[in-house]
């Protein structure tokens, strides 16, 4: 497979271009190809250059709003409401954000929600995004129904993934987590299917309810949740707070975030921010590095997302590589 070496401002320029050319605002082009330059960076190539395609064609199609201004309002101190108005969630996030922050650190806990909103990318971009600001990031986002309740076979909830981020109190990450409450994120699945490899068999069921290798028939049917009914759980948890208290449609309701089948999906999202400082103080710092240190100096062990973290400097200094039938694909939206 032919393949060309990008530095990471060239694939944040490349996702750039090619949502303005399908018809995507600079402002809102450049918020979602930040996001693909950062997935990208951290060696999350489900959520990268791979998804700038879709981006584009529901753009082209109507699913998204490129052109969307989003309205915020502030209902309360510490509540923050944003309407993506059926645009891309990046730049409605950022309409919303600097409110969101200020009100923590101001009120001591803030939370944002978004509605009618879209697919947001890497959540735990978002989660540590809040932690560099010095505060303790919780974020959640619904999908399409891709998960049927235990013992049930039609789905309900989506794959819908929470975050954490934790401040280190100095700028930085003392370490993020970010996890779907299926066994794996559909993306990853989008991606097998799109290369044609295989999955593994306890990933996801065929539209008939069995188990299933082939990724093209996982897409056509379930996901597993992670821990079976556990998983659903978690799910559930997030739908209540993405979708319910967001004011977003149902996971159920929402038309698929591949294709071009449907209107806008109208998700949403929940991020829900703490200063450390109201609560316990510099303290929270020690505890964090009593409890980060328990787990590094295991042999063997390592802290959610230090996968991402190791992959950086070499991309940030080397580039990474992105097959050329990609790239084609991107260029004929530009």
């Amino acid at each position: 497979m032919s393949e060309q070496l990008l530095s990471l401002e060239e694939v944040e320029q490349l996702a750039h271009d090619a949502l303005v050319g399908a018809g995507a605002t600079p402002v809102n082009a450049a918020s979602v190809a930040r996001s693909t330059q950062l997935a990208e960076r951290d060696g999350i190539r489900s959520h990268g250059l791979m998804y700038v395609p879709i981006y584009a064609l529901h753009v082209q199609c109507g699913k998204v709003d490129g052109q969307a201004q989003a309205e915020v309002v502030q209902s309360r101190p510490a509540a923050i409401q944003v309407d993506a108005k059926h645009g891309f969630a990046h730049p409605a996030i950022d309409a919303g954000w600097s409110q969101f922050v200020d009100a923590a650190r101001q009120q001591g806990t803030a939370v944002l929600t978004v509605n009618n909103s879209y697919n947001c990318g890497v959540l735990g971009h978002h989660a540590q995004r809040i932690a560099e600001a010095g505060l303790l990031g919780l974020c959640f986002t619904h999908a399409p129904a891709s998960i049927a309740p235990a013992g049930g076979s039609t789905p309900v909830v989506g794959t819908n993934p929470f975050a954490l981020a934790v401040p280190d109190g100095e700028g930085g990450v003392a370490f993020s987590l970010d996890q779907s409450a299926s066994v794996v994120a559909k993306s990853e699945i989008m991606l097998r299917a799109r290369n044609e490899e295989p999955i593994e068999a306890h990933w996801a069921m065929d539209a008939d309810g069995n188990p299933t290798t082939v990724a093209a028939e996982a897409l056509k049917g379930s996901m597993a949740p992670a821990g079976g009914y556990k998983g659903f759980g978690v799910g559930l948890l997030v739908e209540v707070l993405a979708s319910c208290l967001a004011g977003a449609v149902l996971s159920k309701d929402a038309s698929p975030f591949a294709g071009t089948a449907g209107g806008p999906p109208s998700t949403g999202q929940c991020f829900i921010a703490f200063d450390p400082q109201a609560f316990s103080g510099s303290e929270f710092y020690s505890q964090i590095a009593a409890l980060t240190s328990a787990i590094s100096m295991q042999e063997g062990a390592h802290l959610p997302g230090d996968k991402a973290k190791q992959n950086r400097p070499t991309n940030i200094a080397e580039g990474v590589m992105v097959p050329q039938s990609l790239i084609d694909q991107i260029n004929e939206f530009i």
